[in-house]
């Protein structure tokens, strides 16, 4: 039987490897011509029951951790937004402006090291592509045959 103190430890170590695990998917992403951005913004549904269930986009509020100690800040829904641009338009000078018709794709990005969501982040994932929030949602998750590999599913 593991102490509280014992729990508390395991409980910091892996929020220490998931946020190592984010940064690196970020990084990853940077790197395959990706423009990455947290996500501040998180899903709630008004409902239980999942048949005309409704539900809305809503801002993730930063944590007040106490005195010292920096803010968390807002961890949404999925953790990253990421685009990238596929076509350029042709653009025109009009004053100061300078417009054009660009083609982006835009994903949302979830990390989970061992690849698996729960119901609820599967029914927001759901709600995210039937909403034209996001083309698609990807998961990001180690490797298990590769050291230091990310898997995109």
């Amino acid at each position: 039987m593991l102490t509280t103190k014992e729990r508390s430890k395991i409980g910091k170590k892996s929020k220490q490897q998931g946020n190592r695990f984010e940064l690196k998917v970020r990084k990853d992403l940077e790197e395959k011509g990706w423009i990455v951005a947290k996500w501040t913004n998180n899903i709630e549904f008004m409902c239980t029951h999942k048949e005309h269930c409704c539900a809305r986009l809503v801002k993730v509020k930063n944590k007040f951790r106490g005195m010292g100690i920096p803010m968390m800040l807002g961890a949404g829904f999925p953790d990253f937004i990421a685009f990238k641009l596929i076509i350029r338009g042709e653009s025109t000078r009009i004053g100061f402006d300078i417009v054009g018709e660009n083609l982006y794709e835009v994903i949302g990005v979830e990390s989970k090291m061992k690849g698996y969501l729960d119901k609820q982040e599967k029914e927001k994932i759901e709600w995210l592509r039937s909403n034209n929030i996001f083309s698609k949602v990807i998961i990001a998750s180690k490797d298990k045959n590769k050291r230091g590999g990310i898997i995109y599913t």
